[in-house]
């Protein structure tokens, strides 16, 4: 299967809402795939999940307010701009749904290889077989 890209009615029912601005709804939805698109493209089939918990938190919260008192007013915004955003856990989600991260192994064996040995080549310096009559002794080679 292949992504498929969530819809307005998608992000409510993520939401828990019973009516969305679908404009609104679809911008967002659409930034947060080009998002995840500069993390992993394509993007895996369960990317949906990491679209719509952005574009969740770009449309509940869209200035990234973390602190807030009504009464005398006051509110705390990140230093950062705000808006849509990727977490480090939606990037490492993303990498995993990919198949990319985590440990791997590369075999450098060539595919061609056979399991004789290659060194030292069985051949003497005048081109017959080493030790032709004779016996190897380790050290003194062959005698």
């Amino acid at each position: 299967m292949s992504f498929t890209t969530p819809t307005a009615e998608d992000l409510a029912l993520y939401l828990g809402l019973d009516e969305i601005n679908g404009s609104r709804a679809d911008l967002l939805i659409q930034q947060a795939i080009n998002l995840c698109q500069s993390i992993v493209t394509p993007l895996p089939d369960g990317a949906s999940a990491v679209v719509l918990s952005a574009a969740g938190r770009a449309y509940v919260n869209p200035q990234q307010v973390s602190y807030e008192t009504i009464g005398p007013m006051s509110v705390q915004r990140p230093s950062g701009s705000g808006g849509l955003y990727l977490t480090k856990a939606d990037k490492a989600a993303l990498k995993s749904m990919a198949g990319r991260g985590g440990a791997f192994t590369v075999d450098p064996t060539p595919a061609d290889a056979t399991p004789w040995p290659s060194w030292p080549l069985d051949v003497d310096d005048d081109g017959g077989p080493f030790g032709a009559g004779a016996e190897y002794e380790p050290g003194w080679g062959w005698v």
